[in-house]
């Protein structure tokens, strides 16, 4: 069965030209042993000078998910800013390949071979029924040598790096063997079967510590479908904010669970408020299948898709309920504003209509940031740039990406309304 498995993962070979720093596809906030499988990869292994405009060569793994199309599931780190993917077969045949798609929160990517010919595509698993303690297999192409097999068991299920980066983690925690290299690679089950994708591992000394993260085969599906069918991820929303359920939470709450995603605030007019979700809910399940972590029910959400319904299991006052949600788009979820704006790093925005007012909301300003030195505050409403309107984050996203030579803030704080320059 494992032979079947073999032919289809695939050897990924990159070319393309970094621009200074343009390679750390990871933020500061990552340990360094996490950052060391994902990290510079490419110039530590080919040479090339850190911190300037360079020619970059990498190699990493894929898994042939479409054999009749060529589709390659992999990473999006193996592949970002390449020019010039190559992907080799265990057969030695290389064939030219191109990205279809990605999404870098999630760190997947689709790569197509062009012209693929007898090419052999790997049965996907159902990830939902992993259990901890079943046997799984790690293949890939660990520092260049050649396609590897390894072995383990699966060590803990929903796992997160703990990083607040805003990306989506919901990983399977193996104890196979899982090196540089096998970044994209296949974990399978001794069916031969998929069930994630190797991405991540913990190695304070740079080597195999036994503790290895792969995304679920379920959640990467979901993906790549969306990928597919619209040409990019179109995320579900739930409309909460919370965290992680922890004893005094659940003393204080009077809830029997010790796992689960604790809901400290309700969107108005989200889906989680059309469904009845309340502040003080516990989510212990999410279409049946239990939830560990507050981090791994947002995966699932946000990989889930628009208009996808779900069915949530929450504690409420002690008592056990069910109830179905449709998920809406998430065209309003809190955004980091350094990908918006430098003078409002530190901020926290999010969409906001109230009585008739819409705009941007700053909900939280980090003490110290930019943000906090320009004089925002939390509570400020962004209701314009530059006597334009602006009445959601996308407005937000769309007046940026214009490139303004000058910037003033139209805000609203309370009963004033003043314009703020901040470039």
């Amino acid at each position: 069965m494992l032979e079947k498995a073999q032919a289809a993962v695939v050897t990924l070979s990159v070319e393309g030209k970094a621009k200074a720093n343009s390679r750390s596809v990871l933020p500061d906030d990552i340990p360094e042993e996490f950052k060391f499988f994902f990290g510079d990869q490419f110039g530590e292994q080919f040479g090339g000078n850190r911190g300037s405009s360079r020619n970059f060569r990498g190699l990493g793994s894929g898994v042939i998910i479409n054999a009749d199309k060529g589709y390659v599931l992999t990473n999006n780190h193996v592949v970002d800013g390449a020019d010039k993917i190559t992907a080799k077969l265990q057969d030695g045949r290389e064939f030219k390949a191109k990205l279809v798609g990605k999404d870098e929160q999630s760190d997947i990517a689709l790569v197509q071979i062009e012209k693929p010919t007898n090419l052999t595509a790997i049965k996907m698993a159902d990830s939902d029924k992993l259990r901890v303690g079943d046997f799984t297999v790690a293949i890939g192409n660990p520092f260049g040598l050649g396609q590897t097999v390894t072995s383990g068991i699966v060590s803990a299920l929903g796992r997160s790096t703990g990083s607040d980066s805003g990306a989506y983690e919901n990983y399977i925690q193996t104890d196979a063997a899982v090196n540089r290299g096998n970044s994209g690679g296949a974990l399978l089950n001794l069916r031969g079967e998929l069930i994630g994708i190797n991405t991540a591992i913990i190695s304070p000394s740079g080597g195999n510590a036994g503790i290895a993260f792969a995304i679920p085969s379920n959640q990467a599906n979901n993906l790549v479908q969306q990928i597919l069918e619209f040409g990019e991820v179109r995320r579900g929303l739930l409309g909460i904010k919370g965290g992680e359920l922890n004893a005094d939470l659940a003393k204080v709450f009077n809830v029997s669970a010790q796992q689960g995603a604790f809901v400290s605030e309700v969107i108005p007019n989200s889906a989680a408020e059309k469904a009845g979700l309340k502040a003080g809910d516990v989510i212990t399940a999410m279409n049946g299948q239990k939830i560990s972590s507050f981090a791994e029910m947002r995966a699932k959400i946000a990989t889930s898709g628009v208009g996808k319904e779900i069915e949530l299991t929450y504690l409420r006052d002690g008592k056990t309920e069910n109830v179905k949600v449709t998920l809406q788009a998430d065209d309003g979820t809190p955004t980091t504003s350094k990908t918006e704006l430098p003078a409002l790093d530190g901020a926290t925005l999010n969409n906001y209509d109230v009585k008739g007012v819409k705009g941007v909301e700053i909900s939280k300003v980090q003490p110290n940031s930019m943000a906090a030195q320009r004089g925002l505050k939390s509570g400020d409403i962004i209701i314009g740039i530059n006597r334009q309107p602006i009445e959601s984050t996308q407005d937000l996203r769309k007046a940026l990406d214009e490139k303004p030579s000058a910037i003033a803030l139209n805000i609203l704080r309370g009963q004033n309304n003043f314009y703020l320059l901040v470039q």
